[in-house]
């Protein structure tokens, strides 16, 4: 997840301006934020978002970028962060799910402010007579080897076409790179990613060709099913993507990424305070790299994703107009379901100290699975 960025930040330093804005007591003079690595979107556009609340708030910015989830959320949940840009990590660690499912972690309760929407869906060579999604039974589905992210994901998708991981021959590469290639390769038949992975420009200008198997917003029953595997997506229009000629769109499902990301016990005044800097400041960081225009609060400030909205977010977006009595009921269910996770996690844990650590993992992933079906 490579990207641009104009605005030339320290690499994982301070971000310093001088310019202030009328209201900039309302931030801290500094903040501590963690993201993804160097390179990445995710720092990329912390360090954009940062630049411009120096420039406007004269906020500094210190950016700690991380190759891991755990990496990333520890300094948050250890009171070193402010802030965290997210990615899946947001929803795994919520539900103590996949590397979080140790006697360590477990589910932890966090809240959003804001997650910039991203694309994904099913990618076909355009040669391997997947249309649909429920075309996918008995192809060839690439998976990354050690990353639940995308592979939960492409397990949603598949769900939305009535289809289990029984249903395809799921092949597993090593590296996200390799999977991506793959198909190019006819190594693979398909694959769930975002479609602006370069691998996909690849696959789009060679003899197989590219396609995007529709996610319809008016499939009720497809986006039931997903909803079911991950409830943290929503239907989306995506005009930019591998092979997609200019004035088409893609039928997908948004997830976010970045997403930001602090704990249910920040201030709500302070959580206002930076989503409004948030606000106020899009006009210096929208043109920062080519997807940062999503960060507008009508797009980004709003179900679903992956954990709730934070109260200190909910405040401005409603005082803004953005939050509805929909969004209000799609919160309080997520915190509901947290709520029961965090509460099967406190009886589970003293019942199962025997288990070696692999049986521990295997049991609560059970018990959560479990728990949630009966939630959905």
């Amino acid at each position: 997840m490579k990207t641009g960025f104009k605005f030339g930040v320290a690499v994982s330093g301070l971000v310093t301006m001088t310019a202030f804005g009328a209201w900039a007591q309302d931030l801290p003079k500094t903040m501590v934020w963690t993201s993804y690595d160097v390179g990445s979107a995710g720092y990329a556009e912390a360090s954009a978002i940062a630049d411009a609340f120096g420039k406007e708030f004269g906020t500094r910015v210190r950016i700690q970028p991380s190759g891991s989830g755990i990496g990333r959320l520890q300094p948050l949940l250890q009171g070193r962060a402010d802030y965290a840009f997210l990615a899946t990590e947001a929803f795994f660690v919520a539900e103590g799910a996949f590397d979080f499912a140790t006697r360590d972690w477990g589910p932890r309760e966090l809240r959003a402010v804001a997650g910039r929407p991203a694309g994904i869906t099913l990618i076909a060579a355009g040669d391997a007579g997947i249309e649909n999604v429920e075309d996918a039974r008995g192809k060839r589905i690439a998976f990354v080897a050690g990353n639940p992210s995308v592979n939960v994901k492409c397990e949603a998708i598949l769900a939305f076409g009535g289809l289990t991981l029984d249903d395809v021959e799921v092949v597993t590469f090593p590296t996200y790179g390799s999977a991506m290639a793959s198909m190019t390769r006819n190594e693979s038949d398909a694959t769930c990613t975002t479609p602006t992975t370069s691998q996909l420009y690849e696959l789009a200008e060679s003899p197989r060709g590219i396609h995007y198997a529709p996610l319809e917003a008016d499939n009720a029953a497809g986006w039931e099913g997903l909803l079911k595997v991950l409830p943290i997506m929503s239907p989306s229009d995506e005009d930019v993507a591998a092979g997609l000629e200019e004035g088409e769109i893609a039928k997908m499902a948004a997830y976010r990424y970045p997403v930001i990301t602090t704990t249910a016990e920040k201030s709500a005044d302070d959580v206002y305070a930076f989503i409004k800097s948030l606000d106020e400041s899009y006009e210096l960081y929208k043109n920062g790299t080519a997807t940062m225009s999503r960060w507008t609060l009508e797009k980004s400030g709003k179900p679903a994703i992956d954990v709730p909205f934070h109260e200190g977010a909910i405040r401005y977006l409603k005082e803004k107009g953005i939050w509805t009595k929909e969004d209000d009921a799609w919160n309080e269910k997520r915190i509901a379901r947290m709520d029961a996770l965090l509460a099967a996690w406190e009886e589970f844990l003293p019942q199962n100290e025997a288990l070696s650590d692999e049986e521990f993992s295997q049991a609560w992933m059970a018990r959560r699975a479990e728990l949630v079906s009966g939630l959905n």
